[in-house]
């Protein structure tokens, strides 16, 4: 009679699935996969034709036509609507879900409705009828599924309901047996917060559903629920449904225990791997521990059983406590995404993993244990890598960009600041193209010529070259085609710049310097010293430039600035001219170009910047003169050589009286070389005499504030420093031109304090400390009363050379300047015994404010007021005095080193 009975539900079934199907489009080809594993329903949408588009799926009930699944009915049914990790819609199902027809608790069939439409509001979708069958009879007494939206457990109704073990929660059940109504199911919960009894019909409300079959009892519950506990099993948290069915008739009262527990975590990772750990044993759901065998442990993936997992790099691991199961990231199965977190670029790896715990034990003989997990890894950062892989010698930029998935694309590229699309980027004439790795990634090869304009060049070293590709990628990265953006640059190094080298030659007068132009101004400029060479400097400096396309020819006349005398001679001279090659932006030296040669002038004058003066002189007189008689204004100063038509002399501007006077913006040094008188013989009588004061005048000129000047010279003249200009001129014997210059006789002295009575030594250190007053006083050795000596400008420097710098103004047109460096204070003169003359001296306290020197000189530039040139005071205007200057006589004095010391060091 069961038979029977069978027979004509199922023949009812197919009916009402071929009364369903009636109207209703076939799937197309490739769209919908499906199978049946471990009592689940599977169906798999493939999301390529889905693209564009919208979907709902509606469950067929065989009695009640088709139901819209939502969130809320799926997790009260046992239905699953998400994604693999490929991104196709996955729909599960249990075999003893809702709407499911149920054929003996061995056939199984559930139609689903595939609507798709092209809107949101699914207007005018096209709707895909799809049935799915299941067969699955090898039932366990007891099986729980742990799906990923709600816990099932499914009893068979023929095996001993209550436990010998008597546990609080079954005896706690027992007196609410007295209550249950008849021929009614209900359903008793037992919790931290208590006990409760519910019917069947309220526990739907509270999300559960609860069923029999024809030979199973069934409870699916939510995670989370009202009636649910959390405990910790090993180190993994369970969620805990203790419950007892309960259905009760006159001859019969039947306890059922559906209480369920499920993981909810015991996920960890590392950098290389993720490990999900189940607890082995259940205590809720093993009452008595001892009796407990595990009988099998499968893993599977996507639904699919692994039977060697080590094939796959897997490992499934177990002991007493715990099941384990690693994965490597990447591992076959599962799918690794490309995404972007915070402007960082990164990967996530997804997988689906099912396990079945199959354990017997004496209250419930067999327990199947089915977990199915979908499980993420948190995103990890991959940092792209920029592969150099340039080669110098071809001159081209090679650089790879990786690693990345195949979900990564190149946008755009930007090549130093100029933005390309690929295509432009062809067109510009860069490769781009993309390559792929050992590891299954890929990555984006770029070429570009080291002379393409968007390459920045800059000149290092000495004769190198670095190109420099500044690059930056736009990619599309993951299905979301989030933008990551990534900089680079790459350098490469070269030697492909020659250094010029020049060609040196000369003629009666000048030097020359051939140079070639190339790389003059964009590598390299060309320095007389420290002064750069440009055409200014070249007129201001009487030398003659001309070029072409390949040199540039300087002209150097043998008495112009910058020319260096190696040797001096009254028969010879050997001129040398020297032009640095210098880097345009970090002023080093690579090359000093040079030319030397010989000269033999009838004459000259030289003045030195260290304030030496040499002349070749040439006395042309009828008869000729004894050349080793002549002499300077000091008769002491004698020519060094001489020969019957030129003596040579050398002297430095301090002395064989030499003179010192102002002309415009020149100090000019003046002496005369002269003969004594001498008588000659005649052919006849009488006798002839010479005029005995025959004079040559030589002068040189420095200007006041670009050279070095009395009292400043350095020991070595710097080649940096132009030279002074020189002249000679014959005096005749009309005594109207006979001018004997006098020199100004001015001299300085630092003393130890304020009395001006205890004087430092020339050969006496100058110790002071900072803030401390230095005295100085300038005294005017001349027996005139009525003169008067005035100090016009004075200044400080860290050397003896007049225009050095730093240079600190401490007086200006005869009055004090009070700086934030230096403070001066012109002091009163009072008559006394060692001064004889108060307006013959001049004091003035210096005072440094900052140690910025080690050691200090002072330096001033002085006149002399006559009663002609009256000075109006020490401070008076300057416009008061500009009409005397010329009248005045001027001059110069030093004073110094002052050493700067410590306190404690002094």
């Amino acid at each position: 009679m069961e038979s029977v009975g069978y027979s004509l539900s199922r023949i009812w079934m197919l009916f009402l699935l071929f009364w369903l199907g009636q109207g209703r489009q076939m799937a197309p080809p490739g769209f919908v996969q499906s199978s049946c594993r471990s009592r689940i329903f599977w169906m798999k949408l493939n999301k390529l034709l889905l693209q564009g588009k919208f979907f709902q799926l509606e469950i067929n009930d065989p009695y009640a036509g088709p139901v819209l699944l939502d969130e809320k009915l799926a997790s009260r049914c046992g239905y699953v609507l998400s994604e693999d990790v490929w991104g196709n819609p996955v729909f599960r199902a249990s075999v003893l879900g809702c709407h499911v027809a149920n054929e003996a608790d061995e056939l199984f069939s559930l139609t689903v409705n595939i609507k798709v439409s092209s809107f949101a509001s699914m207007r005018a979708a096209v709707t895909y009828t799809y049935p799915m069958y299941c067969s699955y009879s090898s039932w366990a007494p007891r099986e729980i599924v742990c799906e990923e939206n709600y816990m099932e457990v499914s009893v068979k109704t023929d095996v001993p309901a209550v436990s010998n073990d008597y546990t609080v929660a079954w005896m706690s059940a027992l007196p609410e047996t007295q209550n249950v109504a008849y021929q009614l199911w209900q359903l008793m919960f037992v919790s931290p917060s208590g006990r409760k009894r519910i019917m069947v019909s309220d526990a739907a409300k509270l999300g559960y559903s609860f069923n029999n079959t024809l030979y199973r009892v069934y409870l699916r519950a939510p995670y989370h629920s009202n009636e649910s506990d959390i405990s910790t099993v090993n180190g993994v948290n369970m969620n805990l449904v203790t419950s007892t069915s309960m259905y009760r008739q006159r001859w019969l009262l039947m306890l059922i225990d559906t209480t369920v527990s499920c993981p909810l975590d015991g996920i960890s990772f590392t950098d290389t791997t993720l490990t999900w750990t189940v607890p082995s044993v259940i205590p809720t759901l093993v009452l008595q521990e001892s009796t407990f065998l595990s009988k099998n442990i499968v893993m599977g993936v996507d639904g699919q059983v692994i039977v060697n997992p080590e094939e796959n790099n897997y490992l499934l691991e177990h002991n007493k406590t715990h099941i384990g199961i690693t994965i490597p990231i990447g591992a076959e199965g599962g799918k690794l995404k490309s995404s972007v977190s915070c402007g960082v670029y990164g990967i996530i790896y997804s997988i689906d993993l099912f396990l079945e715990h199959t354990w017997t034990d004496a209250d419930w003989q067999t327990t199947k244990y089915t977990i199915i997990k979908s499980i993420t890894t948190p995103f990890m950062p991959q940092i792209p890598t920029v592969i150099n892989n340039t080669l110098p010698e071809e001159r081209i930029f090679n650089i790879a960009f990786g690693h990345f998935l195949p979900d990564v694309s190149l946008v755009s590229i930007t090549i130093g600041n100029v933005p390309f699309t690929l295509r432009e980027a062809q067109h510009h004439g860069y490769k781009i193209y993309e390559t792929s790795f050992s590891n299954g990634t890929k990555g984006f090869i770029l070429e570009v010529s080291f002379d393409d304009p968007c390459v920045l060049k800059e000149y290092v070293n000495r004769n190198e070259t670095k190109y420099t590709l500044l690059v930056n990628y736009t990619l599309s990265v993951g299905p979301e085609m989030v933008l990551y953006y990534h900089s680079a640059e790459v350098e490469c190094v070269i030697a492909d710049i020659v250094i010029p080298e020049a060609t040196g030659y000369c003629d009666e007068e000048n030097l020359y310097l051939a140079i070639p132009v190339f790389g003059l101004h964009q590598y390299w400029n060309l320095y007389l010293g420290a002064k750069l060479l440009n055409r200014h400097t070249a007129l201001t400096n009487g030398y003659l430039a001309a070029s072409n396309s390949t040199h540039l020819v300087l002209q150097i006349p043998l008495f112009a600035v910058g020319v260096i005398y190696e040797e001096v001679s009254f028969q010879k001279i050997k001129a040398r001219f020297d032009v640095a090659l210098r880097k345009v932006r970090t002023m080093e030296t690579l090359q000093i170009f040079s030319v030397s040669c010989n000269f033999n002038p009838s004459a000259f004058i030289i003045c030195h910047p260290d304030g030496t003066i040499m002349i070749s002189a040439q006395m042309k007189t009828v008869p000729a003169i004894d050349m080793s008689k002549t002499k300077l204004r000091d008769s002491s100063c004698k020519p060094k050589e001489y020969n019957k038509g030129h003596a040579f002399f050398m002297f430095h501007v301090t002395t064989c009286g030499t003179s010192v006077r102002f002309e415009g913006d020149h100090i000019v040094y003046e002496n005369e070389i002269s003969y004594e008188r001498e008588t000659l013989p005649g052919q006849s009588q009488p006798k002839i005499t010479r005029d005995p004061d025959y004079r040559l005048t030589v002068s040189c000129y420095y200007r006041a504030k670009e050279t070095v000047m009395l009292g400043a010279f350095v020991s070595e003249p710097s080649t940096s420093r132009p030279f002074g200009s020189g002249t000679m001129v014959p005096r005749s014997n009309i005594a109207v031109y006979r001018r004997i210059r006098k020199a100004l006789n001015v001299v300085s002295r630092v003393s130890k304090n304020e009395s001006f009575m205890d004087f430092y030594e020339p050969d006496e250190a100058i110790l002071k400390q900072p803030m401390e007053s230095v005295f100085l006083e300038v005294e005017l050795k001349d027996e005139s009363p009525d003169a008067e000596l005035y100090l016009d400008n004075c200044w400080v420097t860290g050397s003896l050379d007049f225009n050095s710098a730093p240079r600190w103004n401490i007086a200006m047109d005869g009055c004090e300047i009070k700086s934030s460096e230096y403070v001066a204070e012109f002091l009163s003169v009072a008559a006394s015994p060692r001064v004889r003359h108060p307006s013959h001296f001049k004091r003035l306290a210096v005072r440094t404010l900052t140690h910025q020197l080690e050691q200090v000189y002072v330096h001033c530039l002085v006149a002399i007021c006559s009663p002609g040139s009256p000075c109006r005071g020490q401070c008076s205007p300057r416009k008061e005095r500009k009409g005397h200057r010329s009248a005045s006589l001027q001059g110069y004095v030093l004073a110094g080193p002052v050493q700067i010391v410590d306190p404690d060091l002094r």
